[in-house]
């Protein structure tokens, strides 16, 4: 979960001694050590590009869209990210003004000026209140029109991805119901939308679509056009839901796993976030990097391992202070992560 509150601007490229050399105290069982880390620089968008493009790591945050989709490219390049997602409108409300035409332009005019790539590195976040899970007919169609809406919108923006949390049984139905409501809704909204790649995230909670990896692979099966669904692994609900990551061992064996059930070819995006919450507890609790359960060696696997090559890396962390240099901060710790 992520918060849509507006951060406060800050100089780009703002010199920040804490990010020359940063100290975290591990959480992590394997290792019960004070991990160093080495960033490679202060915050720097031409520094970090640099970087994507030579380790092919796409780094970047859920940013703010108050006041309008376009500001999204500013507030990427203020916390030096490569890559984004935000909500398309209010993620809490059901009503939204259509996009204006003048701000599609500005959305495109500005990722022109600053060298955005979104059509590759921009996943937008779907609303929390679409549950394309739930056994109510009426309901279900009020969240469906959210749904298709959302999507409509991406392709005005000629955004490529959306993500989206697939929905729940709201304990009135089995899984294997749930399961068919939402690649029905899916099915019915890739023939009503143009090109958008549907990627659904996994979840932390059991009562959740997508807890386990064979739930997702059943909504694929059942999707009629593979080319437009994909999948969003988030770290901290992998963490939650029973996936042990904490170390690169482990890690790879997840995503071995994850290889046999779905398959890496869906892999589309992957949201970056410690966990509040122990082992398999279940808890969909965001933590910033190394202060929370799961420990760096899981994030130093990721910035490593060519699985996850060319595709967005979202950070959904905690920000307590409401500061962008939060996010600037944790985009250059993970750069300081990959071994040259």
């Amino acid at each position: 979960m992520v918060s849509s509150k507006k951060r406060p601007v800050k100089e780009l490229g703002e010199d920040d001694e804490k990010l020359k050399q940063l100290k975290l105290t591990s959480s992590n069982d394997h290792i019960k050590k004070e991990t160093e880390i080495k960033v490679n620089a202060v915050p720097s968008i031409e520094k970090h590009r640099e970087l994507a493009m030579r380790h092919k790591k796409f780094l970047g945050a859920h940013v703010s869209a108050s006041g309008g989709v376009d500001k999204c490219i500013k507030n990427i390049m203020n916390i030096a990210g490569v890559a984004f997602s935000m909500f398309l409108k209010p993620s809490r409300g059901w009503n939204a003004p259509p996009l204006k035409q003048e701000t599609i332009d500005l959305f495109k005019e500005n990722s022109k000026k600053y060298s955005v790539d979104f059509e590759r590195f921009c996943i937008p976040h779907g609303s929390y209140l679409i549950n394309l899970g739930n056994p109510d007919s009426e309901k279900r169609s009020r969240m469906y029109a959210a749904f298709e809406d959302e999507l409509r919108r991406c392709d005005s923006l000629g955004i490529k991805m959306y993500n989206f949390h697939p929905g729940s049984t709201v304990g009135q139905c089995s899984k294997e119901d749930s399961i068919n409501h939402i690649s029905d809704s899916i099915n019915k909204a890739h023939k009503n939308t143009r090109s958008v790649i549907t990627v659904l995230e996994n979840c932390a909670e059991s009562k959740c679509v997508g807890y386990k990896f064979e739930e997702l692979a059943m909504i694929i099966s059942k999707i009629e056009d593979k080319e437009r669904v994909g999948v969003c692994l988030d770290t901290c609900h992998l963490f939650a839901a029973g996936y042990d990551i904490r170390t690169s061992q482990s890690f790879e064996k997840v995503m071995k796993e994850f290889d046999e059930v779905i398959g890496y070819k869906y892999l589309k995006a992957i949201h970056i976030n410690d966990s509040k919450g122990q082992f398999k507890s279940g808890l969909d609790r965001h933590e910033n990097i190394g202060k929370g359960s799961i420990g760096m060696e899981c994030f130093e696997f990721i910035m490593n391992s060519p699985i996850f090559n060319n595709i967005p890396l979202i950070l959904e962390t905690p920000d307590i202070h409401n500061d962008e240099s939060v996010y600037r901060r944790e985009i250059a710790l993970l750069y300081g992560l990959i071994k040259d």
